[in-house]
């Protein structure tokens, strides 16, 4: 069933395997969201180390550095192989821009992961795998699915340029919320301290925030159902994220400030 105001904001989609597709992306990122609420963290930042019954994790570990490269390597090497197989379609400027912001954001990460990130522990490689896994199939149906628009009608409500906004006030937003993380620590320090600076002085996880608007700006770039849906749902987790975030702080930090939420100002 159609609902005519989407249809204003989204290309119509090509098959019933792409319909399927929106709806596995969909559930399959709101279940991370819900797992992380039941104390079913993934693996990895403050979270390694024990999980919500106090529990050490269990599974084979990798150093912080290696996991993150885990993380984000498959889906930035996702983006820049779609200049190469998907050469013929460079001339339509939508999908040009949706691969060039999902190339450019996971190799923002692979940097940051290098020469910003500093670490104070391991992440279990199960963990690890199953962020990639998730990370790739997002990058590559993200641009697969719109490749397969091409031609199609184009929505009547252009958002490209509104996405594209959106997507590089995310980028810069999640990077200097990054290094003032990284700030925090000293050389050889592995200690967590209550972040400020920014917006943390607002919310504990703003470089969550940012991070959802760069998926928003994936979605209104694309205007795909697909993309809607991974936008959604990496907000759903990342909303789920910060609340067991703060969670964490609260309780490990006595002087935690109660005014400071877990992700959107003000708000939650």
């Amino acid at each position: 069933m159609k609902i005519p105001v989407l249809e204003n904001f989204m290309f119509d989609e090509p098959s019933i395997w792409i319909t399927v597709t929106t709806v596995v992306a969909l559930i399959s990122t709101a279940y991370l969201g819900f797992a992380e609420m039941i104390g079913n963290h993934l693996q990895y930042s403050k979270f390694t180390s024990s999980d919500s019954g106090g529990k050490k994790a269990q599974g084979v570990k990798v150093s912080s550095r290696t996991g993150m490269l885990i993380f984000y390597t498959p889906a930035f090497l996702a983006g820049v192989a779609s200049f190469f197989v998907f050469p013929a379609a460079g001339g339509d400027l939508r999908f040009v821009l949706l691969k060039s912001a999902v190339t450019f954001h996971f190799f923002k990460r692979d940097l940051e992961t290098l020469f910003v990130h500093k670490y104070s522990g391991d992440i279990v490689l199960s963990s690890a795998i199953t962020i990639s896994i998730s990370y790739f199939s997002i990058a590559a149906s993200l641009i697969v699915v719109h490749y397969l628009t091409l031609g199609l009608p184009e929505p009547p409500i252009d958002l490209k340029y509104i996405g594209l906004i959106v997507f590089t006030l995310g980028i810069f937003g999640n990077f200097y919320h990054h290094n003032l993380l990284a700030k925090l620590r000293k050389k050889n320090e592995k200690g967590y301290k209550i972040p400020q600076g920014g917006l943390f002085n607002l919310v504990i996880c703003p470089h969550y925030l940012f991070e959802m608007l760069v998926f928003w700006g994936f979605s209104f770039i694309s205007q795909t159902p697909l993309a809607f849906a991974c936008a959604f749902g990496d907000s759903l987790y990342l909303i789920a994220r910060s609340y067991e975030t703060r969670k964490w702080y609260v309780n490990k930090f006595e002087d935690f400030p109660k005014n400071v939420k877990c992700v959107i100002p003000y708000v939650f």
